[in-house]
């Protein structure tokens, strides 16, 4: 087969992208921020929600005009040319290795708060884990996005009964002073930690050709996804405000407190299954920029097999078995991935600005207002990082040469013909 059948709908879409970004983080980062800025937390969520929409409809938009399974890499590259177009996808590709394994050690709290795994156990569990994810993807991605759509109904109907629990108990609670709880400061500080969550958004473009009608489907999917999320991550935030608890996993004791009992479970089972289904979209987009790099003869020959359900099973393989072995690796050398995490988030800001600046050249003017939010907004992330961008620079200085060079090479071998 030479090409990815589509078979994702307009919700199962919508599914894949709210899993996507609601992620390991979906019961944990409402805490973080809250203890980080109280009430100005609640802001920072809310203002974040909305600076985050321009950006998901120009991705939305290229990728429905423009779908290919390189994503960002293809819209820069028909905006800017081969080479620099090529070093976004490279460096996309390399981060994922590293950032969706910190993912699933980060998932694994929630598994260690529901099972006593420790040591080997736990590393056995994680490579158990990336065996079903590479199992579960042999069919296409219209399996999991089926069970990705009915695990985001599930995180809003647990949202929604524990908003009950709050009304039916009548907690004597104070409203939060919304005026007083605008403080810049605390609100920044909560935004550097939340605006994590919405990473995700680029995922989605690689999965173009997975849906049957990208030009119909694709900006109604992530433009839902998007704003479900923001609202899930508000209505967590303010739970955790007005019910405090002191368990580890906040939400857990929420839980308990206004539905009785059943929290870890609950809360354990749904944050587990949401990290993971993070993994998986991080790791079939991977996959498909994989297979589309070695049909353009950037990587080798041999990812360019699709199985009978147009699957790249090969390159598939590839990204699970890579992210096996970092889990490995930082289990033997008892390694902390946090800050080649941090440093990992700044790949994203230099794809997410790049793709915006991509936009401005190949969408028409009625893009524009959205495209210089889009960018206003990757500006302020990289700010916000700071010397962490340091990676990322380095990374793209890596590549480009190197792309530049197989680029003469290619020419010189095909006798100066392009």
């Amino acid at each position: 087969m030479e090409h990815i059948k589509g078979t994702i709908g307009r919700w199962q879409g919508a599914g894949l992208m709210a899993t996507t970004l609601l992620g390991t983080g979906v019961f944990i980062l409402p805490q973080m921020t809250l203890a980080k800025a109280g009430t100005s937390a609640l802001w920072a969520w809310a203002l974040l929600t909305l600076a985050i929409i321009p950006v998901t409809l120009v991705f939305g938009r290229l990728a429905s005009r423009f779908p290919h399974a390189a994503g960002p890499a293809f819209f820069v590259e028909k905006a800017f040319g081969r080479t620099l177009g090529r070093s976004i996808g490279l460096i996309f590709l390399l981060v994922i290795p590293m950032g969706a394994p910190a993912a699933i050690l980060m998932t694994f709290q929630f598994v260690t708060a529901l099972l006593p795994l420790a040591g080997v156990e736990l590393l056995l569990a994680q490579l158990l884990v990336i065996g079903l994810l590479w199992f579960a993807n042999l069919k296409g991605l219209q399996v999991s996005a089926k069970a990705q759509f009915a695990l985001t109904l599930g995180i809003v109907a647990v949202v929604l009964a524990l908003f009950m629990g709050l009304g039916v108990q009548h907690h004597a609670v104070e409203l939060p002073d919304f005026e007083s709880a605008w403080q810049t400061g605390p609100m920044m500080l909560a935004a550097g930690i939340a605006f994590w969550s919405f990473l995700g958004v680029e995922a989605m473009t690689h999965l173009a050709h997975d849906f049957r009608e990208p030009e119909k489907d694709m900006i109604p999917a992530m433009m839902l996804g998007t704003v479900l999320v923001g609202l899930i991550y508000l209505g967590c935030t303010s739970l955790l405000w007005l019910v405090p608890s002191s368990t580890g996993v906040a939400m857990m004791g929420v839980f308990d407190t206004l539905l009785g009992a059943g929290g870890a479970q609950v809360i354990g089972i749904l944050g587990v299954s949401a990290g993971l289904a993070t993994v998986n979209v991080y790791a079939g987009s991977a996959a498909r920029l994989l297979w589309s790099f070695s049909r353009e003869g950037i990587m080798p020959r041999y990812f360019q097999r699709l199985n009978d359900h147009g699957v790249p099973v090969r390159a598939q393989t590839a990204i699970l078995g890579s992210m096996a072995l970092v889990l490995t690796l930082v289990f033997v050398f008892e390694q902390d991935l946090e800050q080649l995490i941090a440093w990992s988030n700044g790949v994203f800001v230099i794809i997410y600005a790049m793709s915006m600046l991509a936009a401005w050249r190949l969408l028409g003017a009625s893009s524009r207002l959205w495209i210089l939010l889009g960018l206003g907004f990757c500006v302020a992330l990289g700010v916000a990082l700071g010397g962490r961008m340091f990676y990322a620079v380095l990374l793209l200085m890596l590549v480009l040469p190197l792309l530049w060079w197989q680029k003469g090479h290619l020419q010189r071998k095909a006798g100066g013909v392009c």
